[in-house]
């Protein structure tokens, strides 16, 4: 059974000029243990489907329809009160882009780590929860003195693994990710995502790992969900999909994706821009920027199906033929 279950999520943001689409049945599932990589351009929904997941949407936002089964509990029906003491931060919590901002700047590193733990288990004492504080600083490669610091006398990469260790005081089951290597330098960036492959294998971790960079998800997630303008277009084994994608979107960010290994090759990039989700186009979204984009593309979206190979699924009317 799946850790967590995602089905047919639909999250909208209202506008003056109207909604903005920016997630529409979306369905994907993460077992225990698992790392699932959630990949595609700026703007394709990733970070809603993760708030959405987390019920922290801006006030703007609003789950339409879906379900987001965890443990086999519909968490999309509990009331904001059972949420907050039963999945947010001890079920599921979040590594969030950009560390300096995810730290309140006047207080220090150590007692903002307490907080998240003695608000979420009551029965932990301050004295105690220091205790945890320094310990995790300590896992995650940050002298345990260092919990008196202010955000701003760490570097960006402690602040980073600092935010990972908040984001498992609380011994949660699922861990989400979103861009953390943002703003590092390359080296640091690797630091960075290696503590999270050893902390997944540390403490047993389920993870959505959210990033444009197809190399991250390749060296740590065993599954990927590529998505394109709020919809997954192909969802499967990372191994399945690196080596033989099906749908044209992928197929287009691998081709401009560059190797060290293969024969040196003119890379190839995707024409045109993603849509204005406040009004996408009729049918498949990516058609217009398809070069293998047919009459029916226009005018029908094509669903999610199961190619008949083990865990991969794509959409698009190509594989009808």
């Amino acid at each position: 059974m799946a850790l967590l279950n995602v089905e047919n999520l639909t999250t909208y943001y209202t506008t003056l000029r109207g909604p903005v689409k920016a997630v529409e049945d979306v369905s994907f599932e993460v077992e225990k243990g698992q790392a699932l990589g959630l990949a595609g351009e700026s703007g394709c929904g990733k970070t809603t489907v993760a708030l959405s997941i987390l019920r922290i949407l801006p006030s703007a936002g609003k789950i339409i329809k879906g379900k987001i089964l965890f443990n086999n509990r519909d968490t999309v029906s509990l009331n904001e009160d059972e949420f907050r003491e039963n999945i947010r931060w001890k079920g599921i919590s979040i590594v969030f882009q950009g560390a300096m901002n995810a730290f309140n700047p006047v207080y220090r590193v150590g007692d903002q780590i307490v907080e998240a733990i003695s608000t979420h288990e009551r029965n932990v004492g301050k004295e105690e929860a220091m205790e945890r504080t320094r310990k995790l600083l300590e896992m995650v490669g940050i002298d345990p003195s260092r919990a008196n610091n202010y955000p701003h006398e760490f570097s960006g990469g402690m602040r980073q693994r600092a935010l990972i260790a908040m984001s498992v005081a609380c011994n949660p089951e699922l861990l989400i990710a979103d861009e953390p290597g943002t703003a590092l330098d390359v080296i640091v960036q690797a630091q960075v995502l290696r503590l999270l492959r050893e902390l997944k294998s540390k403490l047993n971790l389920s993870m959505i790992l959210i990033t444009h960079d197809l190399s991250i998800i390749a060296e740590t997630c065993e599954k990927t969900a590529i998505m394109y303008a709020g919809r997954i277009a192909e969802y499967g084994n990372i191994l399945t999909i690196f080596k033989e994608p099906l749908h044209p979107y992928t197929q287009g960010l691998l081709g401009a994706f560059p190797s060290i290994r293969a024969a040196k090759k003119r890379m190839v990039s995707i024409p045109g821009l993603p849509p204005d989700l406040l009004d996408p186009p009729v049918g498949c979204r990516f058609h217009p920027r398809c070069s293998f984009a047919m009459d029916v593309c226009k005018k029908k979206e094509p669903e999610l199906v199961d190619v008949g190979r083990r865990d991969h699924y794509v959409s698009c009317f190509l594989l009808e033929k």
